[in-house]
């Protein structure tokens, strides 16, 4: 790994968390057969955990680390699983250290807050990283505004920073048998993010949901309901009480089964239930 780091340009940081090397390439990197590094990736999580392009699994230069550290664990007597356990916390990243993006971020700094993002949702999933890096990075930001510090170009770059990082999850299978999921906020609700969090995270396991955006127009959601397969869920998004649409949210319900998000609503029509968090939503929509 000295000798790779050696080759990169300090303007250009290398992501090893990128997926580019093929299990024949790692094998033969590591000196283990390929049989087994399959093994060691479906018995114990040691390698990728999706597929890359062509639904190959590409290993990344952190992958190899693991491999290797894992290698070394068995050869000196500890059991397969024991290794796989020590060498994946010896190698991954630091679980939820919204301190690193907030410098990242504050410093308008948005290729090392991509990379941050990026390995942390590869190594831990969208729901925590959602939940105990993204969120806990917003609430300082906003204590800070609350505090007289101007910072509301930071809340800008890191909510962009976080929308392209969720962005590049892989999507699901589509599933012709499958429920049909739209997101979409309420007409002038502009506040996409949790949204696009909802999309990633369910594309984590498997399923798929078709994302509409900000602001979108009532007639726009009841053609979009009207042009997906049945059944279909709707989730719509409202964070301030000036944009908690009921009669969108009463349109859409005679069509199909509605669900609501954010902090904007008040009072819902009849059978339309809230979904209060990321990881409901997600368990919701994956049953």
């Amino acid at each position: 790994m000295l000798a790779t780091l050696s080759a990169i340009s300090e303007s250009e940081p290398f992501d090893f968390d990128e997926p580019q090397y093929t299990v024949g390439v790692v094998a033969e990197r590591v000196g283990i057969p390929a049989a087994t590094l399959r093994s060691w990736n479906q018995r114990y999580g040691v390698g990728p955990r999706e597929p890359g392009p062509g639904r190959q699994r590409l290993y990344s230069e952190t992958d190899v680390a693991i491999v290797r550290r894992m290698y070394e664990l068995i050869e000196q007597g500890a059991s397969p699983r024991s290794a796989a356990r020590t060498a994946i916390d010896s190698v991954r990243p630091a679980r939820g250290d919204a301190g690193a993006l907030l410098v990242a971020a504050f410093d308008l700094d948005v290729v090392t807050a991509g990379l941050l993002l990026d390995r942390h949702l590869r190594h831990f999933g969208v729901i925590d990283t959602w939940d105990q890096l993204v969120r806990p990075a917003f609430a300082t930001i906003e204590a800070q505004q609350d505090r007289g510090v101007d910072c509301i170009d930071v809340e800008h770059v890191l909510s962009w920073t976080v929308s392209r990082a969720l962005q590049r999850r892989p999507l699901a299978v589509f599933d012709e048998s499958a429920t049909s999921i739209i997101l979409a906020c309420t007409p002038r609700e502009t506040h996409t993010l949790p949204l696009e969090a909802l999309r990633a995270a369910l594309g984590d396991v498997g399923v798929v949901a078709v994302m509409l955006g900000g602001d979108t127009p009532r007639a726009a959601l009841l053609d979009a309901v009207g042009r997906a397969r049945s059944p279909v869920a709707v989730m719509l998004w409202s964070q301030a009480a000036a944009t908690a649409d009921t009669a969108t949210v009463a349109a859409a319900a005679e069509h199909a089964q509605v669900l609501v998000g954010g902090p904007g609503w008040a009072s819902l029509p009849g059978g339309v239930r809230r979904l209060t968090s990321l990881r409901e939503a997600v368990e919701h929509f994956a049953a």
